[in-house]
């Protein structure tokens, strides 16, 4: 019995591929460019939002490559109380089936939660790193079918799939490495003027923050009153969001994590 994938969303959201299960009766597996074969996802990241319509939860779950759309249906279900009660933003754990469908002529891969639970900034970030182990083998896997060593069926079929090259595959491990180096950035590696800068920043954001957060152009403002450079400031948000203090809920917003 295959235990649950992990997998970065940049990777699982890309996928267009669903294979029928061995087992009758089981569910189908969604099967991501990087090579991960999903059915039971167990995945870490930043609860940013949760919408409702009619009896349906949907909710975002951030990780440093991208978001899971986490979808709950029932509206007195267990986990569907859970996630209504978590405050936004927080770190969670999610344990959940993996699902993939046409839409409008695209695909949508989603999650469907079944346990979920709280957890801190380092246990996001061990995720992380057991993640980008689980995910650089696969593509070392992946490269190797694609040199010509036989015996790797699933491989074979992710390359045939998505067409990879050597080029597709360097660029999912950058993609990989960058999210890796977030996890392990410390705060002790931030230059002391510029922690500085990041205080100041950290200290607008909260303060101006509404239901979007606040505008990167009313911080730099607010900030340039202070006498910071706009080159400064946006290093500044960009030292915050890599290490978890705050993320954009849309583009060109930012808000307190």
């Amino acid at each position: 019995m295959e235990g649950a994938a992990r997998v970065f969303a940049g990777d699982y959201a890309q996928a267009t591929l669903s294979v029928p299960a061995d087992d009758q009766g089981g569910a189908a597996w969604v099967v991501t460019p990087g090579g991960a074969w999903c059915r039971s996802l167990y995945l870490c990241g930043a609860l940013t939002e949760v919408a409702e319509a009619a009896d349906v939860l949907y909710c975002r779950l951030a990780d440093p490559t991208g978001a899971f759309d986490v979808v709950a249906g029932g509206r007195r279900g267990a986990v569907t109380e859970q996630l209504r009660a978590i405050p936004v933003p927080s770190f969670i754990a999610v344990t959940g089936t993996a699902q993939l469908y046409r839409k409008n002529g695209g695909w949508v891969a989603q999650v469907r939660p079944e346990f979920v639970e709280t957890i801190d900034k380092a246990g996001r970030n061990r995720w992380v790193v057991a993640t980008a182990d689980m995910a650089i083998a696969r593509l070392e896997r992946l490269l190797s079918t694609l040199e010509g060593n036989p015996g790797d069926d699933r491989a074979a079929r992710v390359i045939r799939h998505y067409g990879l090259t050597r080029e597709k595959l360097r660029a999912m491990a950058a993609e990989i490495e960058a999210a890796l180096a977030g996890a392990r950035v410390a705060p002790e590696a931030i230059p002391v003027a510029d922690a500085d800068i990041s205080t100041a920043v950290m200290e607008i954001i909260r303060a101006e923050s509404g239901p979007r957060g606040v505008s990167v152009e009313d911080v730099i403002a607010k900030a340039g009153a202070l006498g910071h450079t706009q080159a400064a400031v946006l290093a500044a948000i960009e030292a915050l969001i890599t290490n978890d203090d705050c993320y954009q809920p849309q583009k060109g917003y930012i808000r307190p994590l």
